[in-house]
């Protein structure tokens, strides 16, 4: 599987992950984020899809965290 797919599919699961639950925000940054995570991850040689997806979740919800943005639901949820 090429490394393009592979990022494409993660980001894909990641953002309708975020969008399904409510916790998404402004489109452009969270593509940012989501695709920042997803990028450092594959560099450092992790290709599954699930977890670089799950991953981008968490460095999202750091990120929301630390910009004083309450995600709406607490609930940590892994895709599996």
């Amino acid at each position: 599987m090429f490394a393009s797919s592979v990022l494409e599919e993660s980001f894909d699961i990641a953002w309708s992950f975020l969008e399904k639950s409510g916790e998404l925000g402004q489109a452009d940054l969270s593509a940012n984020i989501l695709l920042d995570a997803i990028e450092r991850q594959l560099r450092s040689g992790e290709c599954r899809r699930l977890m670089l997806a799950n991953r981008a979740i968490s460095a999202y919800r750091e990120r929301v965290a630390k910009a004083g943005v309450p995600c709406p639901t607490g609930d940590v949820i892994w895709i599996t």
